[in-house]
């Protein structure tokens, strides 16, 4: 396994959420401003994590929103490493979400987002050493 396959695998990584009303829209499902919202929050922290070094966000990519997420229900987002490039690197991001009295899980939401790696005066760097 190579050091970057490593890195990748410690990456990885996992928030999980109660979906509270203050989240949620007038259908009573999570807002889809605030799915982005801890989708780039958990990838950011997964790149960081990869990385090691300053990163910012400079898009994000095709979110597809399969299943709405009811007030009440527990999300888990999963965050990993899908591509590394030179100054960059691309985080796929999933919603699951769980019925909060049951064992039924399903894919919601997911999305990829693409981070590079900055220096003090904010202009790209190797994102790996």
């Amino acid at each position: 396994m190579e050091l970057s396959d490593e890195l990748i695998k410690a990456s990885e990584t996992r928030i999980f959420k109660a979906i509270f009303p203050n989240t949620t829209n007038h259908y009573n499902t999570l807002f889809g401003g605030t799915a982005l919202h801890m989708m780039d929050e958990v990838s950011f922290i997964c790149a960081t994590r990869f990385s090691r070094k300053k990163v910012v966000t400079i898009s994000s990519d095709k979110i597809d929103f399969t299943k709405p997420i009811p007030e009440g229900t527990i999300v888990e987002l999963v965050a990993k490493i899908e591509k590394v490039g030179r100054t960059s690197c691309v985080v796929k991001v999933d919603i699951f979400k769980e019925q909060m009295y049951s064992h039924n899980r399903e894919l919601s939401v997911t999305g990829s987002f693409t981070f590079v790696a900055v220096n003090e005066k904010m202009k790209p760097i190797p994102i790996m050493d």
